[in-house]
């Protein structure tokens, strides 16, 4: 006969629950579905790993803390997001001066020298391209982007109304298309004067 006493649910609101009766094995499981999105956005943020690494911990530990006040069966995610946002923000204040270039540590790929030096360059051209943008804007765009969070839940996050949220996304994207718009188009060719 087997015993289920260990088994979590694979549902996040059965975990949610699992987790406010003191189960950390449960809410370990809600912080392996949730760092690497949350980790990757507040790296767009603070442009500094060891900043969005320390941030998604302390994310975690107040989450951790005020699980007793979350109501299973709402929004999780939004939930946590906040409470990084509300982290990111408040670490902000304290330390304006100290910004950091943005590192972005992605796994690597089977690609050769020359695809990996392609696609590092990428990357570093879109994280400069963000980088770039205003705070709330690349706030915004990444918690669409990175987070894939709906318009409403970016709204409750930030505290601003859907069509605010909406209209920041977009106007991140147009405003990094034309950051990146000299490095998307080819180079002009130059014209022999000689040539008739």
């Amino acid at each position: 006969m087997t015993r289920d006493v260990g088994r979590l649910p694979d549902d996040e609101t059965g975990l949610i629950v699992k987790a406010q009766t003191g189960d950390r094995e449960a809410f370990a499981t809600l912080v392996d579905r949730y760092w690497e999105r949350l980790y990757r956005w507040l790296c767009h943020l603070t442009r500094d790993g060891h900043c969005a690494e320390d941030l998604a911990q302390e994310t975690f530990m107040k989450a951790f803390a005020a699980l007793q006040s979350f109501r299973a069966g709402s929004n999780f995610r939004a939930w946590l997001f906040r409470i990084a946002h509300n982290n990111y923000v408040n670490q902000r204040r304290s330390q304006r001066h100290n910004v950091s270039p943005l590192t972005l540590d992605f796994p690597e790929d089977d690609a050769g020298p020359e695809e990996e030096a392609l696609s590092r360059e990428t990357l570093r051209t879109l994280a400069e391209a963000i980088a770039k943008l205003p705070i709330d804007f690349r706030t915004a765009l990444m918690m669409r982007a990175e987070a894939d969070l709906s318009f409403k839940e970016i709204a409750d996050i930030v505290n601003i109304t859907d069509e605010t949220a909406r209209w920041r996304v977009f106007k991140a994207r147009q405003k990094l298309m034309s950051i990146l718009e000299p490095d998307l188009l080819p180079a002009p060719r130059e014209t022999n004067r000689n040539s008739p």
